[in-house]
């Protein structure tokens, strides 16, 4: 059974950064493309980044790109998202989550999720 647990969430003032991992105990990361995803109050899920199975290729949405970096821990069953120079506008819940194609940048063709890891930019 695929469980995906995400951590490294928290509070951090404007400028800071964070390092969120997400770690897969039935090892699908090593055959499947994952993805990190975003959900503010009151608004939908929102696509953040994506890396492919052997980490060559990575995707992100336009307004993370020189900010932040996803990437495969040496092991390959966790996945990171480094998280530098943060915006009040990047706070929200933010999900791990695993597909079979890559690029993905639809919520709706991920098919399993972690439970989520708050993040909190204050100004």
């Amino acid at each position: 059974q695929v469980q995906l647990v995400e951590s490294g969430g928290g509070l951090v003032q404007a400028g800071g950064s964070l390092r969120l991992s997400c770690q897969d105990s039935a090892r699908t990361f090593r055959r499947r493309p994952t993805g990190w995803f975003r959900q503010a109050p009151g608004k939908e899920r929102e696509f953040v980044a994506s890396i492919d199975v052997t980490g060559a290729r990575t995707r992100y949405v336009d307004s993370v790109k020189g900010r932040f970096t996803v990437s495969r821990g040496s092991g390959r069953n966790t996945v990171f998202l480094q998280m530098n120079s943060l915006e009040p506008e990047d706070t929200g819940v933010y999900y791990c989550a695993t597909t079979k194609t890559f690029p993905a940048d639809q919520a709706s063709l991920y098919d399993y999720w972690g439970q989520g890891t708050q993040v909190t930019v204050s100004s």
